[in-house]
């Protein structure tokens, strides 16, 4: 509800999530790690809003740097990305280090931003193997940059993509070290 931070938790641990809250909005508190939702999830819709700071610090991958794990597993790339050169699958909208976004729909840095996203969870058989892979379709500030992309397993910094069998899984936002807001997240179960 914008209000507290109840609703989410330390990543992959029990503890409170320690990011700042205020006015309806939470900013990463650099050092106290990812936070995630207590409640896990398979196919939705979610829309998100963030905020890169508007004071330019770094360059590439070192200005406003977050992400958005689908599943606690699948990132979709937050950046400041407005007249920011970088990686083409590293920049705002790509799912990080696998696909690039479709257009660069970035606002100026300081700017409100939004991520209206439709996923659909990867299915597995008996024996682990993926019968249909992940698909994401995002639009990002109303323009579509990815359109039903299917996602070829996890998104690591390093390294091919590793289809691991999962259930359900929260939403992850992710501390980079940059002071990156957040506020009005919903999500809608499909």
């Amino acid at each position: 509800d914008g209000k507290d931070l109840s609703k989410w938790k330390s990543s992959g641990k029990d503890s409170a999530a320690k990011w700042t809250v205020s006015d309806g909005i939470f900013t990463v508190k650099a050092g106290t790690g990812d936070i995630e939702t207590k409640d896990e999830f398979d196919d939705y819709q979610l829309h998100i809003e963030f905020r890169t700071p508007s004071e330019v610090k770094g360059n590439s991958q070192g200005r406003g740097n977050s992400g958005i794990f689908m599943q606690g597993v699948y990132e979709l790339q937050v950046l400041d990305s407005y007249n920011n050169p970088t990686y083409s699958n590293g920049s705002a909208g790509s799912l990080y280090k696998r696909t690039m976004p479709l257009v660069n729909a970035s606002r100026k840095p300081g700017e409100w931003q939004t991520y209206d996203v439709a996923y659909t969870a990867p299915k597995f058989n008996k024996d682990s193997m993926i019968i249909t892979p992940a698909y994401i379709t995002v639009l990002h500030n109303g323009v579509l940059i990815q359109n039903h992309t299917a996602i070829a397993g996890t998104t690591p910094y390093i390294g091919a993509p590793q289809n691991q069998v999962h259930g359900k899984g929260p939403i992850r936002l992710q501390d980079h070290g940059n002071p990156t807001s957040f506020r009005n997240i919903w999500i809608r179960e499909l």
